[in-house]
């Protein structure tokens, strides 16, 4: 899919977590549904770290680029290194090693690691730098060119100080999910996982499919596509994606923010 869609997707998937919960008895405080919401939609571009074209390669500028041009050589090498004799040969490293629910887990513990580790600085890295992915996705044309690029780089590190300093406040959420001492922002990785993950099931809903499942072997292979039948698929940015899926993240997001806030 593209950045528009995954980033909807995303924040409509920790929407609907904000939902579950309610329902479950324990809500989510407003400043950690919206901070969700926000950090799931710029987590759901960010497996595209393995393709130089992707949003989040032009989105912090030469760093990103080069990134990306790091972990796409990075992930083609682990995907030979590691391929059975049914998955076939490729020349790039897109759609392996950040397509897989090991890559979406090790990320987000690695974002709660730093949160936990590096506290209040850590928290605005971490914010900052999925606010700029949230921006781009959301605002997707809005925010195209380099001429947008400080802007939005700014108002993702405004938004960041603002939205840190809400959840600083007691009982807004730093302490949500995990309350024992030390464990602050601990789940500042969930959204994380929870956006990637989103961006992978995408991802296998069109022509390509998706290995999510990676390294589990399925038959001959260890790099399976996973996706539904073939007839069921589309291709990427095509009318379905944007004349279908679009609008129902919207409607779901609505409606999952709407009984996360108890408002249904």
């Amino acid at each position: 899919m593209m950045g528009p869609a995954h980033s909807l997707s995303g924040a409509a998937a920790w929407l609907g977590v904000g939902a579950a919960t309610a329902a479950f008895g324990h809500p989510m405080p407003w400043p950690v549904l919206l901070v969700g919401a926000l950090i799931c939609a710029g987590a759901a571009l960010a497996p595209d770290l393995d393709h130089k074209a992707a949003t989040i390669s032009r989105s912090f500028g030469p760093v990103s680029r080069r990134v990306c041009e790091v972990v796409d050589k990075l992930s083609y090498a682990v995907y030979k290194a590691t391929r059975k004799p049914g998955d076939p040969r490729r020349s790039g490293g897109h759609r392996t090693l950040t397509h897989t629910w090991l890559w979406a887990v090790l990320i987000g513990a690695a974002c709660s690691a730093v949160a936990i580790t590096c506290g209040r600085w850590g928290v605005l890295v971490i914010l900052f730098a999925h606010m700029v992915l949230a921006i781009e996705g959301l605002l997707w044309r809005a925010a195209r060119g380099s001429s947008s690029d400080v802007l939005v780089w700014l108002l993702a590190a405004t938004s960041a100080w603002i939205l840190a300093g809400m959840l600083d406040k007691d009982g807004n959420g730093s302490h949500w999910l995990f309350d024992a001492q030390g464990q602050e922002y601990l789940w500042l990785g969930l959204p994380i996982i929870l956006g990637a993950l989103v961006h992978d099931i995408g991802d296998a809903l069109t022509v390509s499919g998706c290995p999510i499942l990676w390294p589990i072997p399925i038959g001959r292979k260890r790099w399976y596509p996973v996706g539904p039948p073939k007839a069921m698929r589309f291709r990427a940015g095509s009318w379905v994606e944007i004349k279908v899926l679009m609008p129902v993240f919207m409607v779901l997001g609505g409606v999952g923010c709407a009984a996360a806030l108890n408002v249904i």
